[in-house]
């Protein structure tokens, strides 16, 4: 095994013991705003793709990189210090809906660079900022069956999902990405493949970047889609000793407190994360969710004041608005406190 490089994310567990850190919010919630067109998903070097390709958000980081650049700086100037690539559906099984696997490296490749320049041009030796490298958990699911009828089918294997998962890994990695984050996670076997297929990438290339997992609890059942607890979907990823694990998306804050209650129970030795989505549908709201940014920034510094969280941030619904109202509700409070030992603890610094 390769030694493993120190790199700029070994600055991320100091600053999570001494405070909260702040996530940023919603892409698909910005991309919405600027109301793009057809045409304008596909730009010059896709005008004669053979099918439509709107909605598909990843590509408008080789198609449009500016406006990817200018949602980013907006959640920086929100006071983010943790900014998510664009690459939630960029992996070759997502982008295979499009007819569009082939692109999918070069989609993670482009949009940690465009979230790395982000990042370099707010930060500063006081307050540094962060690429969060994001997977997605695909449209598949290897745990669930896509037919009633046939209780056994799949339409995705391990071996598929390891793979695709390594190949935006390794992108990432090399875009600038400073953390990982496999997230949305309705299914822990999709997650067991990323996590297996990270470990991979860091054994092959002697750099080993911090590492969040975050579930989503889909309803009031407490468990995610593939029927897990929270304490049985903690107990599944733990062996990847995360910096931190989380719950996202599904469900707004005010619905998550019991769930984050679980999780902060189940794993004490870790940080914790929370990036709600902004409640629950109401088409007479803006961003299309009820909870506003004062109801969310509230309901999280509640979270923190109880000591239960370390990372906060929004997830679908959210804006640079939730992101400004959260930043300023939770960053002054005191951090949770985890019993935890050094970092990396098999690391070397190879600069030395």
């Amino acid at each position: 095994m390769k030694p493993i490089a120190y790199t700029r994310g070994q600055a991320l567990p100091d600053i999570l013991a001494h405070r909260i850190a702040v996530l940023d919010g919603a892409m698909g919630t910005m991309i919405q705003r600027f109301k793009l067109s057809e045409a304008q998903y596909r730009g010059e070097r896709f005008a004669d793709f053979h099918r439509d390709v709107k909605g598909n958000n990843e590509l408008l980081s080789l198609t449009q990189p500016q406006i990817i650049g200018d949602i980013h700086d907006g959640y920086l100037a929100a006071g983010a210090d943790l900014i998510e690539t664009n690459t939630f559906g960029a992996t070759s099984i997502a982008q295979d809906d499009y007819d569009m696997g082939h692109l999918a490296r070069e989609m993670n490749l482009a949009s940690a660079r465009i979230a790395r320049a982000a990042c370099d041009r707010h930060s500063t030796p006081a307050k540094p900022h962060f690429v969060v490298g994001a997977l997605g958990p695909t449209p598949r699911t290897a745990s669930i069956s896509p037919d009633v009828n046939d209780p056994g089918a799949r339409n995705v294997d391990f071996e598929a999902l390891r793979l695709a998962y390594r190949e935006q890994v390794e992108a990432l990695m090399e875009g600038g990405a400073d953390v990982l984050l496999v997230e949305t996670i309705f299914d822990t076997l999709n997650a067991r493949a990323a996590l297996f297929a990270i470990d991979e990438v860091f054994e092959a290339s002697g750099e080993r970047l911090p590492l969040i997992i975050s579930g989503t609890v889909t309803d009031a059942s407490g468990r995610i889609l593939s029927g897990q607890t929270v304490t049985a979907f903690w107990h599944s990823v733990r062996h990847a000793q995360p910096l931190a694990v989380g719950l996202n998306c599904a469900l707004g804050a005010a619905l998550m407190r019991p769930y984050i209650q679980e999780l902060h129970r189940a794993a004490g030795d870790t940080f914790i994360s929370c990036y709600p989505n902004a409640g629950l549908p109401n088409p007479m709201s803006e961003t299309g969710f009820d909870e506003t940014p004062d109801v969310t920034s509230r309901l999280l510094r509640e979270f923190a004041q109880e000591g239960l969280v370390n990372i906060v941030g929004g997830c679908c619904g959210t804006t640079p608005e939730h992101i400004a109202a959260i930043h300023d509700a939770t960053v002054p409070l005191a951090a949770r406190r985890v019993g935890r030992g050094v970092f990396y603890p098999e690391a070397v610094d190879t600069a030395a």
